[in-house]
């Protein structure tokens, strides 16, 4: 093992390539690496830490280290040597805190919107807790530590929710009538992906669990699967269906969007499940707001079935999900309000994201 100090580059033998390195920052006052992770002491009368950073960063120097990169193609690695043999621009100290400056200025700028988009929408959800679901703002808890729990719910509920099973708070009921999700939708799964039907005769698209992502869809891949004519009318999903991830891993249990018909004639895997809601009663976008929210993710949480290192949570558990239920024109304004405080986050971000692709660009210029 050694020593690392702050201000001392760091990087990965096998993933220097990649990026794996930098310096360690100021908040660690000492650090241990073995000997996969060459340590350099830089000299502090001649190198920024700052410029340094982002010198190890730049396009040109991961270019560098890829043909430095030497050994099998499977475990290539950069040796200290290589890294010491690399030649970096040096203008003088003065001047890489000046070329500096503005790019932490940019990154101060682009952190500040971040956290606007993220105030936003806590804002936001906290007021379609209290005003769509009916709940008052939680109890505030005291600051003290739990030290005894059942094993079996250290997994399911945080130590927030430990604490108050502790000490036996209870938050006040919603105002809206509560009905299960299966009283005004239909849950179902999908295909289950088998050699025998693999893409033949029927081709269909379908959805993976990676294609299900939070509130949005990502179908930069879509596969395909063999569906037949009389079985197209059980899967095929159809615009509005609320589609939930059956879980695999803890954070994935009740992960949502909705299908907006993007992809003619799209099924989905059985590891997704699709709830068809009766548009009569409930919007798919309130209800997939009420799953996404803390009260929706703290019921996925409690009743996921979990084993070693998987989790997941069943139709019949989905189908019983207590939904409260507002009256249409109510569920829309809600609807309407989160999506505009969603499109103000989103335009803080964007912007956010602007700011620190220009702050590279100058900084990749100025050097």
């Amino acid at each position: 093992m050694f020593a690392v100090y702050p201000g001392d580059i760091v990087f990965s033998k096998i993933d220097a390539r990649n990026g794996a390195i930098g310096v360690l920052s100021a908040g660690i006052a000492k650090a241990v690496v073995t000997p996969e992770f060459p340590v350099f002491i830089p000299h502090s009368d001649r190198l920024d830490g700052e410029f340094v950073k982002l010198i190890l960063r730049a396009e040109s120097f991961l270019t560098a280290l890829h043909r430095k990169a030497s050994g099998t193609s499977g475990r290539k690695r950069i040796t200290p040597e290589a890294f010491l043999d690399l030649r970096i621009p040096l203008p003088s100290l003065a001047e890489q805190q000046a070329i500096v400056r503005p790019y932490r200025a940019a990154l101060a700028r682009a952190e500040e919107l971040k956290r606007e988009a993220d105030e936003i929408e806590t804002r936001a959800a906290e007021a379609f807790e209290a005003a769509g679901l009916g709940f008052e703002p939680p109890k505030p808890l005291p600051a003290q530590a739990v030290f005894i729990a059942s094993f079996k719910d250290l997994d399911r509920w945080s130590h927030e929710g430990i604490l108050r099973a502790t000490l036996r708070i209870k938050d006040t009921e919603p105002k809206f009538p509560i009905i299960e999700l299966g009283a005004v939708g239909q849950v179902s799964y999908g295909l289950q992906k088998s050699p025998a039907n693999r893409p033949g005769r029927h081709p269909r698209p379908y959805l993976r669990v990676a294609n299900v992502q939070r509130s949005r869809l990502d179908l930069g891949e879509i596969k395909m699967i063999d569906v037949s004519d009389e079985d197209m009318p059980r899967y095929q999903l159809q615009d509005g269906d609320v589609l939930l991830c059956e879980g695999n891993s803890a954070e994935l249990v009740g992960r949502g969007a909705i299908w907006r018909n993007e992809i003619p004639h799209c099924v989905h895997q059985n590891h997704i499940l699709r709830a068809r809601m009766d548009m009569s009663k409930v919007l798919p976008e309130f209800v997939l707001a009420v799953i996404n929210s803390a009260y929706g993710q703290a019921y996925f949480r409690s009743r996921a079935k979990r084993t070693t290192n998987l989790a997941s949570i069943n139709s019949k558990e989905v189908s019983g999900f207590p939904l409260p239920l507002p009256p249409l024109k109510e569920q829309q304004f809600l609807i309407n309000d989160l999506f505009q405080a969603g499109r103000k986050a989103e335009i803080l971000r964007q912007n956010a994201t602007a700011i620190r692709t220009k702050a590279r660009t100058d900084f990749e210029a100025a050097r």
